[in-house]
């Protein structure tokens, strides 16, 4: 066990000693002050418990005066979401948060007169107290349990069955939540625990999500090209030798023509004789 996980020191209210926020002034007020414990525990969910529990002492420095539950359900739920959403912001989600810490305050108003306290101190069962914290806005089943332990291990909030109403979170020796965190060694403890407890329920679904996945086909290997056979080289084709030149036949000489006789040149007739004039 760890060496912290004793019962927490007391503070100078003398209400225990928790050990959440890492920062002794915001520790001293969600001890002391029961409407900020709640508040802190609402503002636990998606950001480190640091952050969560160190919101309620810096609500009280922006509000300028006491947190309790009539004077956040008298602001305006704007009012109250812009004080949240200053640097640093109270949470992830400023505006939704703010919205539910309102409705917080206003049913303790409503039911319980504004005293937070008295929203356990009249349990007289453990399924009872169970019960009640259920019905508060921010609280859902586990986170119920997880106060109810926290009650029961550090405030000594113990009606009959109240670890039976805690479920597993109220086991002795347990360091699963808050409500076994006392100092800085069960603090790494109870991380651990939920690191592993995280991995566990991952791991189903990881491996519900790999079966349904569609095998992938291993791309197909491309076949290799088929190497072609070296075309063999047709045998050139001789050219057709040619064919030499048919040697002519000597042309025959036509025989040469003998040149016409010449014709005698004509006979002129003899001249007539012009006759003797009478």
């Amino acid at each position: 066990m760890a060496a912290d996980t004793a019962r927490p020191t007391r503070s100078r209210s003398g209400a225990p000693r928790l050990s959440l926020a890492g920062d002794p002034a915001a520790d001293e007020l969600i001890s002391s002050n029961p409407f900020a414990l709640l508040v802190g525990m609402v503002l636990d969910q998606q950001i480190p418990l640091e952050w969560a529990f160190t919101g309620p002492k810096l609500l009280t420095e922006r509000l300028g005066a006491e947190l309790d539950a009539g004077r956040v359900a008298a602001l305006a739920e704007d009012r109250l979401a812009a004080l949240f959403s200053e640097r640093p912001a109270l949470h992830r989600f400023p505006g939704s948060m703010a919205r539910r810490v309102h409705e917080l305050a206003e049913q303790l108003v409503r039911e319980y007169g504004g005293d937070a306290a008295a929203l356990w101190a009249g349990a007289t069962s453990g399924a009872e107290l169970l019960r009640r914290v259920k019905g508060l806005p921010g609280f859902g089943e586990q986170k119920a349990r997880i106060f109810v332990a926290l009650l029961g291990k550090q405030f000594g909030v113990q009606p009959p069955g109240w670890r039976e109403a805690a479920g597993p979170y109220g086991e002795d020796g347990s360091l699963r939540s808050v409500a076994d965190i006392t100092g800085p060694d069960s603090l790494r403890a109870v991380r651990e625990h939920k690191r592993a407890m995280k991995l566990a329920a991952a791991a189903p679904a990881k491996k519900a999500a790999a079966k349904k996945a569609p095998a992938k086909k291993a791309p197909a290997k491309k076949a290799a090209p088929a190497k072609k056979a070296p075309a063999k080289k047709a045998p050139a084709k001789k050219a057709p030798a040619k064919k030499a030149p048919a040697k002519k036949a000597p042309a025959k000489k036509a025989p040469a023509k003998k040149a016409a006789p010449k014709k005698a040149p004509a006979k002129k007739a003899p001249a007539k004789k012009a006759a003797p004039r009478r």
